[in-house]
């Protein structure tokens, strides 16, 4: 058998390998962040959100036809479209490997067998580390974009590795039109891929050049930086703004329909590049005949993006952006609707805004494109070049000011700016995540620069406690959590060692490699300039750089084996280095993380999808929030066919003029909203932001008349801003809305127990100083509804969105649903100390008949997301339900929701949180005489406190500068005196006597009274 024959099976193989490993840990249904999303958009090609990614949805969209037609199946099929997609990017890497490893080991004669177990042997391990990693694993088992993105980076590696193999051969430029297609198709499901252009550009030089010298070094690397600035900016934008531009020319001046302009533009570009071919073959050019044939398939690739277009005109349900027109397209590649980090230059956290720079954008109307002026970019008192610390978040600021240890009103420096930039984005946002992948992860719960959370981990315990502390004293819990995965340094230092041999013989191969680890790498954590406290870990982001360093893991085989050979015979070195780099790279990587990577037992993102919409009355309208409220909820719709008579509207979407058209529409058997705003009020450009100019009115505005005053466009109705221009305003937070109660109870908006507390009158006070396009629209629907249709806002909702409206949202679970009533004993939550209404008849029957749980009772392992609602759980549902139901003497319904708690809430304990959410449980078991199941529970968290206070403590003596540590330890000292309430009530008194003994000793260590 020949060597090529070998190196295919084989590379295929380890493919067929991760595949099978990813398909058996894949998960059954929809995951949580954009995965509902892309499984809803790629089923009905719909449009995605900015900047989109058509291929992908393409390809997902084929592997649903797996389903056969069973819906609930979908989104499985959609996973393993990823699984197969990592696999072959596990493929692609080996060939990788082995192409680098016999160009070096050519020298030596590469045919002998040794050499050949030697290269084959690299690709193994490189390739099986890289498939069992941290971060890569986590995307294989998911309908995301990040899997089939580093597939594109694999390919176009190795096919910049068979051009280098072929150079000297007629027609082998070949491939680098190749690896401009797929580069052009890769933009369809990512840009990541873009950044190897670089490395690329570095191994057509160093083919290329007669003799390799420092100057032609840089000026390659250059070359490489500008191709990849010219396809990131030039192709992906300009040349859509150029024909924008264009379309605007013909419409407006020429008078003609719109799209002749793209029509004549894409005419002109094809007719350019029709010419520039034939200039070039018949002068004999070849170099620019190959760049032209690059640049051409360049563009097929790109022609992905043709089907958001498409799909944009024919308007489905979910239309992000709707980009119908070349402008609004422009603006979804763009991602206008999102906030633009600074790159070079930008303001402090605490500058101050002193003027806005606004451009103009044009919005197509009915026979032309409307000019309007919008804001480009805030100018600021102070600016620094290379911002790190920028955003004026209050969150962020105070991040900011404990991660520098500056105090209050005290002005950052440069060296600050520096500083947080090498500790915190290149430190935590970057460095952490790559030794999660190789050397080990503390666990997988967010960090925030805790020494408890989210770090990276070797299992060397002196080295460990030295970083961390408390290592002798890790909780059971800590110890033998899933997701605490030690690899002791060994992926790591195997990759060292190969990065090394690979300088050693061949210096140009380690410049290409190193370039393509730093730009899929460290050149985004400058591009992307993340702000702290961000929304989940973004490991993803970063996994062409772990691909760049398992090429190191793999040749790291070879360089043990010459290591090895040095004091044993061939054969022996050969078995040796094997048998280290396996058990060093993918034995114990798979060995330690399959059981945090086996998602085979989820389903709680499409239970909580479910429960948003099964307990929603009939014809309703939902208000969500953002990804975990709205992504599986619109798979859920769109995919299985759920309740399809809900209307679900994003209210952070509502911002966008587009959204709050599409919102009016109808979905599905969904009524669209009942919103009579003419759209030439609210759209782009028009009213985008209302301020508040108080007029000291005395009593509250009614809500039609408020609606009617800032939609219209009299002058005495709007006021001159410091820019000069008339804009409308609000007068008034107050606001009223009158009530028919005859009306209200005869539409059964509200239950028999609470018509007693309907009001004559709604009144509430708007709480932002501006309104935006969701408030109008939230406005017109309370104008309009007259009680229709029963509307809800999700629980998740941040208070500011919803106008104020607090006092009549009535908690039913997992949303409250908008009534007009006024707080009665019954329906407030009063022992808590919180303001809110609660239905309770509603909870109580979502909890025992309609909420499922997503198998977190039975589940080996729950990830952190999924955690992060089992907790919510035991507080919000099910811990409030019983507490309300005591407090009203319903003792038996308060022991059945905390029975139901018991039997569906995880059996182990995730977090110091737990202790206090889960006492209202423990509580209502005990006084519903049901000792043995509280008794079990109360064990179980008392261990748990007991033992994770011995960790803190240790913690408190090894390092001195804790920060969130200590809300655990408040937490943990909380929970002791609620647990000591709960026991004495309950005459449990072996167990009090436990509590009072660590209550003690918690005095003693924070002498607290």
């Amino acid at each position: 058998m020949t060597y090529n024959r070998i190196n295919s099976l084989l590379g295929f193989a380890c493919g067929l390998v991760a595949t099978c490993v990813y398909i058996a840990t894949v998960e059954k249904t929809v995951s949580w962040w954009d995965c509902g999303e892309f499984i809803a958009c790629a089923y009905k090609l719909e449009v995605a959100h900015q900047p989109g990614a058509p291929l992908f949805l393409l390809i997902q969209n084929i592997f649903s036809n797996l389903a056969f037609g069973n819906a609930g199946k979908i989104a499985y099929w959609m996973n393993i479209g990823s699984a197969i997609c990592s696999g072959l990017t596990v493929t692609f890497l080996f060939w990788t490997i082995t192409a680098i490893a016999k160009k070096i080991l050519r020298e030596d004669k590469y045919a002998l067998l040794s050499n050949c177990l030697q290269i084959f042997g690299a690709g193994i391990v490189g390739a099986m580390a890289f498939s069992f990693s941290d971060s890569f694993w986590y995307s294989a088992v998911e309908s995301e974009v990040y899997a089939m993105s580093s597939l594109c980076t694999a390919v176009v590696f190795w096919g910049i590795l068979k051009w280098e193999a072929r150079a000297v051969e007629e027609g082998s430029d070949r491939w680098l039109v190749f690896i401009g297609f797929v580069m052009g198709l890769s933009i369809g499901v990512h840009l990541l891929n873009l950044l190897a252009i670089p490395a690329i550009a570095m191994v057509v030089y160093f083919r290329k050049a007669t003799q390799v010298s420092a100057k032609g070094t840089l000026k390659a690397f250059v070359v490489g930086v500008l191709i990849l600035g010219t396809v990131l900016w030039g192709i992906i934008q300009w040349l859509v703004g150029l024909a924008a531009k264009v379309d605007l020319v013909f419409v407006n001046s020429l008078g003609m329909g719109f799209g002749s302009g793209i029509f004549f533009s894409c005419a002109l570009l094809l007719g350019s590049i029709v010419y520039g071919l034939y200039y070039s073959h018949t002068k004999h050019k070849y170099t620019l005949n190959t760049a032209l044939l690059v640049f051409c398939f360049v563009l097929f690739g790109y022609s992905s993006y043709t089907m958001v277009m498409i799909r944009g005109k024919a308007n489905p349900s979910l239309n992000n952006n709707a980009p119908d027109n070349v402008f609004s397209f422009l603006g979804y590649l763009s991602r206008e609707q999102y906030i633009r980090e600074p790159l070079l230059k930008g303001p402090y956290y605490d500058s101050q805004v002193v003027g806005v720079k606004s451009k103009t954008g044009y919005r197509k109307d009915q026979s032309a494109y409307v000019p309007f002026t919008q804001i480009d970019k805030y100018q600021f008192d102070k600016e620094t070049f290379f911002p790190r610390i920028y955003s004026q978040d209050g969150s962020h600021q105070a991040y900011y000011r404990s991660y520098l240890n500056l105090k209050e009103g005290q002005q950052p420096t440069f060296s600050d700016n520096f500083k947080f930039f090498f500790n915190f984005q290149l430190g935590d946002m970057y460095t952490r995540y790559f030794l999660w992948n190789f050397v080990g992860r503390q666990n997988d719960k967010q960090g925030y620069g805790t020494y408890n959370d989210g770090n990276w981990l070797s299992g060397i315990k002196t080295l460990d406690n030295w970083r961390l502390g408390g290592q002798d004293k890790l909780s059971p819990a800590q110890e033998y959590d899933p997701s605490r995965n030690t690899y002791f340094f060994l992926p790591l230092l195997l990759g060292i060692a190969g990065a090394l041999w690979l300088y050693r013989n061949n210096k140009p191969y380690t410049l290409v490699v190193t370039l393509l680890f730093v730009f899929t790498g460290i050149a985004i954590v400058v591009y992307l300039n993340q702000t702290p406290m961000q929304p989940r870990e973004r490991d993803y982001a970063y996994v062409g750089s772990f691909y760049a360093f398992a090429i190191w893991i793999g040749l790291g085989l070879i360089a043990l084996v010459r290591f090895f050979k040095r004091f044993l015979r061939t054969h022996y070195a050969l078995a040796t280095g094997l048998s280290f780099a396996l058990l060093g790279g993918p034995i114990i990587l798979v060995h330690q993380n399959w059981d945090d990577h086996d998602r085979s037992e989820k389903s709680l993102a499409r239970d909580l999808a479910r429960n948003y919409l099964e307990a929603c009355a009939p014809n309703a309208i939902l208000f969500t929030y953002g990804d975990h409220d709205t992504f599986p909820v619109w798979y859920l719709q769109e995919v299985e066919g759920v309740r399809p008579d809900v209307r679900v509207v994003v209210l952070s979407y509502l911002t966008g003029d587009w959204y709050m058209q599409q919102a009016k529409q109808p979905t599905y058997r969904a009524a669209g909203l009942p919103v009579t705003i003419p759209a030439e009020k609210t759209k782009k450009g028009v009213r985008d932001y209302i301020p508040f100019v108080d007029r000291q009115l005395d009593e509250a505005v009614d809500a039609g008349q408020l609606l009617q005053f800032v939609t219209s466009d009299d002058p005495e109705y709007k006021v001159q801003l410091s820019s000069g221009e008339m804009e409308n305003y609000f007068p008034s937070r107050k606001v009223k809305l009158d009530v028919d109660r005859a009306d209200v109870v005869k539409k059964n908006a509200v239950p028999s127990y609470l018509q007693e507390a309907i009001v004559s009158t709604m009144e509430w006070e708007i709480p932002t100083e501006h309104l935006t396009r969701a408030d109008l629209t939230i406005l017109s629907v309370l104008e309009n509804n007259q009680w229709n249709r029963p509307v809800y806002f999700s629980n998740m909702l941040p208070s500011d969105l919803k106008l104020g409206l607090d006092k009549y949202l009535v908690n039913e679970g997992f949303t409250s649903r908008l009534m007009p009533v006024a707080a009665t004993e019954e329906s407030t939550e009063k022992q808590s100390g919180q303001a809110g209404l609660v239905n309770m008849e509603a909870l109580y029957h979502n909890i025992m008949h309609t909420y499922n749980w997503g198998n977190i009772k039975n589940a080996r392992y729950v990830d952190t997301d999924s955690f992060r609602f089992s907790s919510m759980y035991a507080r919000d549902i099910f811990g409030k339900a019983a507490r309300l139901l005591l407090a009203n003497g319903q003792i038996k319904q308060a022991g059945e929701v905390a029975k139901k708690a018991y039997d569906q809430l995880p059996a182990r304990v995730y977090a110091m949180s737990d202790a206090v959410n889960y006492a209202d449980i423990i509580d209502s078991l005990y006084r519903s005489g049901q000792p043995q199941l509280a008794n079990n529970m109360m064990d179980r968290n008392l261990n748990y406190v007991a033992e994770h206070m011995e960790y803190l403590h240790q913690l408190v003596v090894d390092k001195k500068n804790l920060s969130f540590e200590w809300n655990d330890i408040q937490v943990g000292l909380d929970s002791v005196d609620r647990y000591r309430k709960i026991l004495s009530d309950a005459k449990e008194d072996k167990r009090l006597a436990r509590v009072e003994g660590l209550r003690r000793q918690y005095q003693n260590w924070y002498g607290l009274e």
